[in-house]
């Protein structure tokens, strides 16, 4: 279960990411109360799932799936670039997330 409350908490980093850039430096209200709606919803998923998890597994998986979410948030929602490279280091870190999920001692 814990697991899936790290994954909400990894989502909702995305979510924080993303409402942080639609809030044009925090002038536009309805996304800056997205913004710290889902950075308190993070932290607090975050610590929740850190209680059973081991905490450096915990934090590498929460921002490893923040960084791979927002980086595909900037690709499909603000065209960012999706050049070979980038895609194949956002692959890599997606194996490095399972990597650290299936071999953790919990």
């Amino acid at each position: 279960m814990n697991w899936i409350i790290l994954i909400i908490a990894g989502l909702f980093e995305v979510g924080f990411t993303t409402c942080l850039k639609l809030s044009n430096n925090f002038s536009n209200i309805k996304w800056s109360v997205g913004f710290f709606i889902c950075i308190a919803l993070s932290f607090m998923l975050l610590n929740k799932a850190a209680q059973t998890l081991p905490m450096g597994t915990a934090y590498a998986v929460w921002t490893g799936i923040g960084a791979v979410g927002t980086v595909i948030v900037g690709i499909i929602y603000f065209n960012e670039p999706a050049t070979f490279w980038r895609i194949f280091f956002i692959c890599t870190l997606i194996g490095s997330i399972a990597g650290l999920k299936f071999f953790a001692s919990h």
